[in-house]
């Protein structure tokens, strides 16, 4: 039988590495998340973003022709600082010991859905994560979901930025000029607390929709979502039955999340969720009731759920159910060649784009540009076509020797990466392979490590 340690590094981590030994138990594991809180390299709207976007359109709106050097120069510093972006976020997940931390960073962010399209953004996207989701990790979900509903990369993607009351200052100054932007509302309901077909109308959509009217973000201005009276929608809301008086600042907005947060439709969604992204396409029934019961009873403390997913039998009964995701099958892959954070950092940007981002797409996962607010798809079917299946075989045939010139004997590799978890019939077929890159290649494409 599979120990815990290996086991939890392979279905909770990014998989096993020879330079770390896999957490002993349940306990460590969910104590390593804190390690995936901000660090040194955090990105920040205030330092990272606003100066470089208000200077971009100080000059494009004063003489863009004239100027076309200077806003090429912006454009370029900021996709630089984006790809920085990612080589940290692969950084921190080949090097996280526990990896849970890092695995839980992507499912939040994934969650909480805002793309990386264009340079701006991609730094935009990079301070979200940091700045939304990382600090929030092990505290309570509607600490999580407030912040991550009200930070200027949520409130850019979703179009709040546009959204004013008809009834507000703005509104009146404007009529039918400016109007209630319902996305955020509907995305707040629908993907990130009660779920689709939990009961919830459109009038409650709407509710809230005029209620988060006032949430804004001035691109070459704030910092941070702020609360602007003028395009506020005068009260009161009545959302899910409960009516709301908003004053002047963000407390009804706050309140309105806290509700939402604590809604037993919301405790079976989380639930599902990390049951579905964790365990099983089709996860246990009895797996996902136990983690909301642990949601509802705890009052949404997010340790105390990832106790209950990392104690569960299921993480056994379950073993390979999960296909995979292009960013989890090439962390893994690094991990197991002995990789670490610094080598992912000292790779030059240009190698880090070609190798590694441009792999990840040809798999069929374009960093940070999920298909909608959904983000990316959990079910096996959507990783495991043709053609993804062709760049994994692509990118560990021609792309990881680019990286690991030295690359592990397959036989050290498959016992680094897969443990005892190695089939017999993979141990088997890699000491037969004809050269040492397809002894890696079949390892790399075999259902014992395309499955966790």
């Amino acid at each position: 039988m599979l120990a815990y340690p290996e086991l939890a590094a392979i279905r909770l981590g990014y998989g096993l590495s020879p330079l770390s030994p896999p957490l002993a138990g349940p306990a460590a594991l969910v104590e390593s998340v804190h390690d995936a809180a901000p660090d040194a390299d955090a990105f920040s709207m205030a330092r990272d973003h606003l100066p470089l976007r208000s200077r971009f359109s100080e000059l494009s709106a004063r003489n863009p022709q004239a100027n076309e050097a200077q806003i090429k120069a912006m454009r370029d510093k900021a996709h630089s600082l984006g790809v920085r972006a990612a080589q940290i976020r692969v950084g921190r997940a080949v090097g996280d010991a526990g990896g849970f931390g890092e695995r839980l960073v992507q499912f939040w962010a994934d969650h909480f859905t805002v793309t990386s399209d264009g340079p701006f953004n991609m730094v935009a996207s990079a301070a979200f994560v940091d700045e939304a989701i990382r600090p929030h990790l092990m505290g309570r979900f509607a600490d999580l979901m407030f912040a991550a509903e009200t930070h200027p990369r949520m409130i850019m993607y979703l179009d709040q930025i546009t959204s004013a009351g008809p009834n507000s200052p703005a509104g009146r100054r404007r009529p039918g000029k400016v109007g209630v932007n319902e996305n955020l509302a509907r995305e707040m309901i629908e993907l990130h607390s009660l779920g689709a077909g939990s009961g919830y109308a459109q009038r409650d959509v709407r509710q809230l929709a005029l209620l988060l009217t006032g949430l804004t973000f001035r691109p070459n201005h704030d910092a941070v979502g702020i609360f602007a009276p003028n395009r506020a929608e005068p009260g009161p809301f009545t959302v899910l039955g409960k009516t709301y008086q908003r004053g002047r600042d963000l407390g009804a907005t706050r309140a309105v999340i806290g509700d939402l947060a604590a809604h037993e439709a919301t405790a079976r969604h989380i639930a599902r969720k990390l049951a579905v992204h964790f365990v099983s396409d089709t996860p246990p029934d009895a797996l996902v009731q136990r983690l909301a019961r642990a949601f509802q009873g705890s009052g949404g403390d997010l340790p105390t759920l990832y106790l209950v997913l990392a104690e569960a039998p299921e993480l056994r009964d379950c073993f390979r159910q999960k296909v995979r995701q292009p960013f989890d099958y090439v962390v893994a892959a690094l991990r197991g060649c002995g990789f670490g954070h610094q080598d992912v950092m000292a790779l030059e940007q240009p190698d880090f784009q070609r190798l590694l981002m441009n792999g990840m797409f040809v798999m069929g996962q374009q960093w940070g540009l999920p298909r909608g607010p959904d983000g990316w798809p959990e079910d096996a079917g959507a990783w495991t076509t043709a053609q993804g299946l062709a760049g994994r075989i692509d990118w560990a045939m021609r792309m990881l020797p680019k990286l690991r010139p030295d690359l592990p004997d397959p036989r050290a590799f498959l016992q680094a990466a897969l443990g005892d978890s190695a089939s017999e019939a993979l141990r088997w077929a890699v000491p037969k392979a004809e050269s040492p890159t397809e002894g890696m290649a079949v390892i790399l494409a075999s259902p014992d490590f395309n499955r966790r």
